[in-house]
């Protein structure tokens, strides 16, 4: 009966959820308890004058400028996430999203040039130790599936000038865009002026320093396409736009 009422519950939000037969009540009665818990942390957000329903938040997250974040429906940020909105347009959540222990959603890190925006998608979910810049912004689309140790960089250092120091040369910022549907494995980093089309498959451990077609199976260092898959007419119209 209990674990009948817990598979509804998760439906509500996860219609495809099926639970493993081997799970016994005991661990449903401490995954139960576990949630409970971090929902009681939403408490944290009431005291800042948030009210936000359906949130899930692991041991020591952390929010900075919080009026400037919106969160959608069964949010879950795991322990020691740290979500920093310094940006011009806010950090949003939508719907259904996972944020792995760890990870950091840091819009920027100056007050002397704040960042543009980070956008995640419905039903995304992201591994620990993650980390998401959003200078020049960063939309990632619904439905995407990213493994630990992933990261996003939406802006470079200015390097061509030899009598001033790198640092003091300023940055540019383009923006990271990456499309709906998209499974990223562990330790991908991508830098910017990146646009990932929807559906692809980028390869653990990949470099990714150019824009990817849609239906794309890439990896390596830097990251090239392993399985071009641009069949249909408008995949084929988006890779002649880059050349």
């Amino acid at each position: 009966m209990f674990k009948t009422l817990i598979v509804n519950i998760v439906k509500k939000k996860n219609p495809d959820f099926q639970l493993d037969p081997a799970v016994s009540n005991s661990l449903i009665f401490e995954l139960t308890f576990q949630k409970l818990i971090q929902k009681s942390r939403m408490l944290k957000l009431l005291i800042r004058g948030r009210w936000v329903r359906k949130i899930f938040l692991g041991k020591g997250v952390q929010f900075f400028n919080l009026p400037n974040i919106v969160f959608g429906k069964w949010v879950q940020l795991e322990d020691q996430v740290q979500v920093s909105a310094l940006s011009r347009q806010p950090v949003v959540f939508g719907n259904n999203i996972k944020i792995g222990a760890f990870s950091r959603i840091i819009a920027a890190t100056s007050f002397n040039q704040i960042g543009e925006f980070i956008r995640i998608g419905n039903n995304v979910g992201i591994g620990e130790f993650s980390y998401l810049g959003g200078g020049g912004g960063l939309e990632i689309g619904d439905d995407c599936i990213i493994g630990q140790y992933f990261s996003c960089h939406p802006e470079n250092h200015n390097y061509n000038k030899n009598d001033q120091l790198i640092r003091s040369q300023g940055v540019t910022r383009k923006g990271i865009s990456i499309g709906k549907n998209c499974w990223i494995g562990a330790k991908v980093t991508i830098l910017d002026n990146v646009k990932v089309g929807d559906n692809c498959v980028i390869a653990a451990g990949a470099v990714v320093n150019k824009s990817i077609p849609p239906n794309s199976v890439i990896g390596g260092v830097p990251a090239r396409i392993l399985k071009p898959t641009a069949t249909r007419h408008q995949d084929i119209n988006w890779i002649t736009s880059l050349n």
